[in-house]
């Protein structure tokens, strides 16, 4: 091969190739990548099954440059390990694939209005289309409210501002649910390990367990706080399995509680035959700790699918009115309680 001929680049395939491979036109091609209605679905499979044989790949830019659309919407999310951010991301990434989207993450290490903002104007910045604030938001600001009236945005977590629609798993009925389990087998009260105080979810989890406690007429005992790691749960476990009238805890996560059975365990507390225990979110290990955990399970993916299909009615129709979604929690009964 002379050196001319290895200097020669291939060209990457293009639309007009998937359509002449398909068999039809270049509009069909984009009918189909871009996820319309009005394609025949033998098409649209033919379609697809050339473009996956060439190869071909979108480009994004000049798309956008040429609808004036990005077809990307951006998440803000906590920078964490918690299960529970990794499944309602993977939720909304679902959804958002499903409808012709691509996403754009912008983590932040805090909770400072400072760092969402910042979060916030780098994806605006990207010209993504709409925002889905995936942090538990307990105070705006000025430019948060500006940023959020910009750009389409739907906030989950309880998170609200001005100017956004709120898509949220009922947190006080999911402690209700727990708290309500443990009275119901016959203990006299129930105690509560929270989650961090800055957190909207613990808050309301929180409530919903205290609320419950004096809507029955029992004593409520004092809250202990963790900060949603099996550690905290353990440290908190060694507090409360030295008290002898505490016979049932609500949990605020499945993460906390394993550290809480750990502590029991060491103190010589059986679960449940000495303590009940309920923990909150039913993480794949909560079916396998030893008993297993009864807990609250919450829909993460379903909530971020919720929260997708929300921000593309919100992009749609800006002035549309749009009803805050709300996902209810349920009550997963296994072996960590029994009646006293």
């Amino acid at each position: 091969m002379s050196e001319q001929g290895a200097q020669v680049r291939v060209r990457p395939p293009g639309m007009a190739d998937v359509a002449r491979a398909a068999g039809v036109s270049a509009q069909t091609v984009s009918r189909v990548l871009s996820n319309h209605p009005n394609v025949q679905e033998r098409t649209r499979a033919k379609v697809l099954a050339a473009v996956e044989q060439l190869g071909y790949r979108r480009n994004n830019a000049a798309r956008m440059l040429s609808s004036g659309r990005s077809r990307t919407i951006g998440v803000v999310t906590l920078q964490t390990t918690f299960y529970s951010r990794t499944a309602v991301t993977a939720g909304i990434e679902h959804a958002a694939q499903a409808a012709g989207y691509a996403v754009s993450t912008a983590t932040t290490a805090s909770l400072d209005t400072s760092a969402i903002e910042a979060a916030l104007s780098r994806l605006a910045d990207q010209g993504v289309e709409g925002v889905i604030l995936s942090v538990p938001l307990i105070h705006s600001s000025p430019r948060i409210e500006q940023l959020t009236r910009a750009v389409p945005t739907i906030t989950i977590d309880g998170s609200r501002t001005d100017t956004t629609e709120v898509v949220a798993i009922d947190q006080a009925l999911a402690a209700r649910l727990a708290t309500r389990h443990l009275l119901d087998l016959g203990h006299e009260t129930v105690w509560h390990i929270a989650g961090p105080e800055m957190w909207l979810e613990a808050a309301g989890r929180r409530d919903g367990w205290r609320e419950t406690l004096e809507a029955a007429g029992r004593p409520v005992p004092p809250e202990l706080e963790g900060d949603w790691s099996p550690a905290s749960g353990y440290r908190n476990g060694l507090i409360v399995g030295r008290i002898p009238d505490a016979t049932a805890v609500f949990v605020a996560s499945d993460e906390m509680a394993f550290g809480v059975i750990r502590a029991l365990t060491e103190l010589g507390r059986r679960v449940p035959e000495d303590v009940s225990l309920v923990g909150m979110d039913d993480i794949d290990l909560a079916a396998y700790c030893t008993p297993p955990l009864t807990t609250i399970a919450q829909p993460f993916s379903r909530t971020g699918e919720l929260a997708v299909a929300h921000l593309l009615r919100h992009i749609t129709d800006p002035d549309g009115v749009v009803v805050p979604g709300s996902v209810e929690p349920e009550l997963v009964i296994r072996g960590s309680t029994a009646p006293r």
